[in-house]
């Protein structure tokens, strides 16, 4: 019995480590690669006038940070500053020394249901996220009369793999269970496997954040998807401990 983690780079790993240390054997095999892009991609340009400041990742947060680092500049004192979950919410604090405020339920969803973006008519918004991925949180406040931006400050790139070696590798292993933090990786690892492969894919328990996430399973082929509710290392641990 094992579990498949897909989540990307150093929090994958991490993931795995702490599974481990509570005795269950992890896998890591991530389906995507977050690579900073430090070109300064509008954040400088945005950042000064943003009354509100929305972070969707940690990885965007991370980015950002030695985006403004580079270019001697800091985070606003006076933006009222959000993130979509707990964790990008911490981090995020940790670097602006301000309070962030997070809903309760880590997605888009949730967060724009939070009060502080309630009255956000000729507010200026920036939105710091990777390249790509949903335009729900811009599209609901740009109907609520906000001026919204992105800074894109990562780029995803999905990592090549060969199905036939890895499925034969994932049986072998005894893989019972798998991990996949985002609809984007779901998606591409259900892409590049073959009808047969799929079979044995879809038999297995997913383990997800979010309920959008799990409604992407479920069409997917999935019967057995467990929602956690939050992306968070801790969360998923406890998904899983039985």
């Amino acid at each position: 019995m094992a579990v498949l983690v897909t989540r990307p780079g150093e929090q994958g790993k991490a993931l795995c480590s702490l599974l481990e240390r509570h005795g269950i054997t992890a896998i890591h095999h991530p389906l995507i690669d977050i690579v900073a892009d430090l070109s300064d991609t509008l954040l400088s340009k945005y950042i000064e006038s943003a009354q509100i400041i929305i972070a969707v990742s940690q990885h965007a947060v991370q980015c950002a940070e030695q985006i403004l680092e580079n270019n001697a500049k800091s985070w606003p004192k006076q933006a009222v500053y959000l993130a979509v979950g707990q964790k990008t919410a911490h981090y995020l604090s940790k670097c602006t020394q301000q309070k962030v405020h997070y809903p309760q339920v880590s997605d888009s969803e949730h967060l724009l249901q939070l009060p502080e973006l309630n009255n956000v008519e000729k507010q200026t918004v920036l939105i710091l996220r990777g390249n790509g991925g949903r335009e729900l949180i811009k599209d609901a406040l740009v109907r609520r009369g906000a001026k919204v931006h992105y800074s894109e400050t990562y780029k995803r790139e999905f990592i090549p793999f060969d199905p036939v070696s890895c499925v034969s590798l994932w049986k072998t292993q005894q893989i019972d269970q798998i991990i996949v933090t985002s609809g984007e990786q779901l998606d591409y690892l259900c892409s590049q496997l073959t009808s047969e492969q799929l079979v044995w894919l879809n038999q297995q328990e997913l383990y997800i954040p979010s309920q959008r996430i799990a409604d992407i399973a479920i069409q997917r082929g999935f019967s057995q998807v467990r929602c956690t509710g939050s992306a968070s290392n801790q969360e998923l641990l406890a998904a899983l401990q039985p």
